[in-house]
């Protein structure tokens, strides 16, 4: 696997702790040891004939320089010399110490020996010193490597000389980090110890500027060298960078990386399939995620103690999850993402769309760290939502592709006037080129698929269009140009010069139904061109050239308020009227976010949660978008792929469950079609199922699937009494 430390060595010992662990776990079995080797065994260590020792008893001052010598190897004779040291007079002994290690001897200018320190690998957890850092999990994990452990300090006891330890510290922290480096090719910037309270009070630390921290929690059971521990321990700290460098340093997270590994082929259930690679270190929490994600979507819209079956234990469960400061909606969604990455991999073109909705939580006003949600003073707050959708070019939903959830600070509004001065990434639309970035980071993980960011009107920044052309091998982008935007193509109005070119055909297509307006039928003259686009007055970008696709509705009936009137702007190359009505379809089917923001508000009911906060709430939003992305997959693929069975979707005992109540018979062998699966459980949620009726939609799905549940767990219990009485 090419495991190596920073300083480019194999990292041999690591290796050997995770083969032991995963012996542990029942995952591979170890042949037994044939022979033990030195750093196994530990043999009697005697100063006899080592080193003479230092009986000296004066003022600092008279006793000279003294210099702080490190010990090379473990073979060299400093190296007895420094064992033997703390056998004798240290009271945890010479160790074994733990991890990377650097050790000490303390001299005078006569070459005798006045001590030893060493510094080893930082405590792995650590409550007192990890609020005083304020790092995250994740950065901790990323960045314990760069905190060192004074794990030894010794002053022979025949050396009686007033400040010496606090200046011995102060000389081995000088060298320390050159040392470190050296050795290990990784430079700290912190170095933590631990006192004996019932021994030594901490003086020489407290004179050298260590910060103390706090207690140990107390250990119970012995060290590795069979001393016991006398309880808790002060903590102490010293930062190795001056100012607050060495806070930053540590408390960095990585960025957050897609993964490129090969995902299993099969998997438990969709739980795993949707988070199993979730980043989380703790496996109590990925159980509890999966049980949450299960029970949202058997109950999609309940309040969370009935999604819980009115258990108060697993209540408490899904709260104190939400509440984990390790958990948030990046970490959550990402998992997801690498899974929709996989789906994509499947088709040759995906749609990216991207849209913006408000979460209303007015209701609920005693939530911290809401927001306005409107420009108007009406007075509701709550969340805004940007998130990204993959849907095929069929209309398929293949998952989220990134979210962004954020409140408004109330102190902004009524600054729209100065936006004009402000750059892009101080502008709440940065939103957009943010969204284009996570579909980019996509890319590399579906290489032989072409994905288009597709946006509206409000998509329309300059900055957008010059970021997707930058680089050929970026995401396409496909957005409905903003008329009032009055952008310039060769000194000339966009839509200007789109009326003059010829119309290259007109086509009908079929207008769906939105609120207040009827489905019908509309007749487009199409035409289509390249074209340069002029960066706006204030914008200090070049020109750029994409391609522009007109759509306009001629013929239409008088009581049609909104005839359709889009300008497409794409990178993707038009020069047919096959591939002009292609970039159409394809905007076309942008109505597919609209349809998974109605899921998950009127499905999932995302505004009717109650939590404490915002960052509560938008970490229940992130399992319940991956909720209503299920349900509304579950829906379309009843339309695009009937055949399929609906075992890929539903457990057994949802689908028995559902054939039984329908039939009124025993179960069949063979699960149903999702088709006919899909059917039963709109049925379910007051779907007729005529044959005028088409197909369900979301609303009456996620309706049936809250009825599904009771009915599975009614099927549950009969079927537990029915073998009771009559046997298996």
């Amino acid at each position: 696997m090419d495991w190596r430390s920073p300083n480019g060595q194999l990292q041999e010992m690591s290796c050997r702790k995770v083969l032991k662990h995963l012996e542990s776990q029942g995952v591979i079995k170890l042949p037994e040891i044939e022979a033990s080797y030195s750093f196994q065994t530990r043999s009697e260590i005697s100063k006899a004939g080592i080193f003479d020792m230092a009986d000296i008893s004066c003022s600092f001052k008279e006793l000279g320089p003294v210099e702080v010598v490190p010990v090379s190897s473990r073979y060299a004779k400093a190296s007895h010399i420094w064992n033997a040291l703390m056998e004798e007079y240290h009271y945890l002994g010479s160790g074994p110490l733990c991890g990377a290690q650097i050790r000490y001897l303390i001299r005078n200018e006569r070459g005798e020996y006045l001590g030893g320190l060493s510094f080893s690998a930082a405590t792995w957890r650590l409550k007192a010193r990890d609020k005083w850092i304020g790092w995250s999990e994740k950065a901790r994990r990323a960045n314990l490597g760069q905190v060192v452990c004074n794990s030894r300090f010794l002053i022979l006891p025949t050396v009686r000389v007033p400040h010496l330890a606090s200046h011995v510290l102060s000389l081995a922290v000088a060298r320390l980090c050159d040392d470190w480096e050296s050795r290990y090719g990784l430079r700290p910037v912190l170095v933590e110890t631990f006192v004996d309270g019932t021994r030594f009070k901490g003086t020489s630390y407290r004179a050298a500027n260590w910060i103390y921290l706090g207690q140990t929690a107390g250990r119970k059971n012995a060290y590795f060298n069979g001393k016991i521990p006398d309880g808790k321990k002060e903590i102490f700290a010293y930062p190795l960078t001056a100012g607050i460098d060495w806070q930053k340093k540590l408390c960095g997270e990585p960025p957050t990386a897609l993964s490129k590994a090969s995902r299993p082929e099969t998997f438990s259930d969709w739980t795993e399939e949707e988070f199993g690679t979730i980043e989380v270190y703790d496996k109590r929490l990925k159980e509890r995620l999966y049980t949450v994600a299960s029970d949202f979507f058997a109950q999609p819209g309940v309040t969370v103690p009935q999604a819980c079956g009115g258990s108060i234990a697993k209540a408490k469960a899904a709260y104190r999850f939400f509440n984990n400061e390790n958990i948030n909606m990046d970490i959550l969604l990402k998992p997801h993402v690498e899974a929709t990455a996989e789906r994509m991999k499947k088709h040759k073109v995906v749609l990216a769309a991207q849209d913006t909705t408000t979460l209303d939580y007015s209701a609920h006003p005693e939530a911290d760290d809401l927001g306005p949600i409107c420009h108007r003073n009406d007075n509701r707050i709550g969340l805004i939502l940007h998130d990204t959708v993959a849907f095929s070019v069929d209309g398929t939903p293949l998952g989220v592709l990134d979210a962004q959830c954020w409140s408004r600070d109330p102190k902004e509004a009524g600054k729209k006037a100065k936006r004009g001065q402000l750059p892009i990434e101080q502008k709440e639309s940065f939103k957009w080129l943010k969204s284009y970035r996570a579909v980019g980071a996509v890319q590399p993980l579906c290489p032989e698929t072409m994905l288009v960011s597709v946006g509206d009107r409000e998509a329309d920044i300059y900055e957008l269009f010059y970021e997707a052309t930058k680089d050929e091998s970026s995401p396409k982008l496909l957005v409905r140009a903003d008329k009032w935007k009055k952008r310039k193509v060769e000194q000339e109005l966009l839509w200007d010069k789109m009326v003059k070119e010829p119309v290259a055909g007109r086509r009908e297509i079929q207008v769906p139904r939105t609120g207040k307006r009827k489905a019908r039928k509309a007749e487009l003259e199409i035409r289509f061109s390249q074209v340069t686009l002029e960066p706006p007055q204030n914008k200090a970008l070049p020109p750029i050239t994409i391609w522009a696709v007109y759509a306009r509705e001629i013929n239409y009936a008088s009581d049609v308020k909104e005839p359709i009137d889009w300008m497409l702007l794409t990178t993707v190359e038009v020069s047919t009227l096959e591939e002009a009505e292609e970039r159409i379809r394809w905007y076309g089917k942008r109505w597919g976010i609209e349809v998974y923001h109605r899921t998950l508000k009127s499905g999932c009911r995302i505004e009717d949660r109650r939590l404490d906060n915002a960052g509560r709430l938008t970490t229940c939003i992130a399992i319940d978008m991956v909720i209503a992305w299920r349900v509304f997959l579950l829906t379309m693929q009843s339309r695009e792929n009937p055949e399929l069975p609906c075992d890929a979707c539903l457990s057994e005992d949802e689908w028995r469950a559902l054939c039984v109540f329908y039939t009124k018979k025993l179960p069949p062998v063979k699960p149903p079609s999702i088709k006919e699966a899909v059917l039963m459980i709109a049925k379910l949620g007051g779907f007729f199922g005529r044959k005028s009726d088409g197909n369900p939609g979301t609303t009456t799905v996620w309706r049936g699937l809250a009825r599904l549940e009771g009915l599975t767990l009614g099927f549950k219990a009969a079927e537990a009494v029915f073998n009771q009485r009559d046997g298996p």
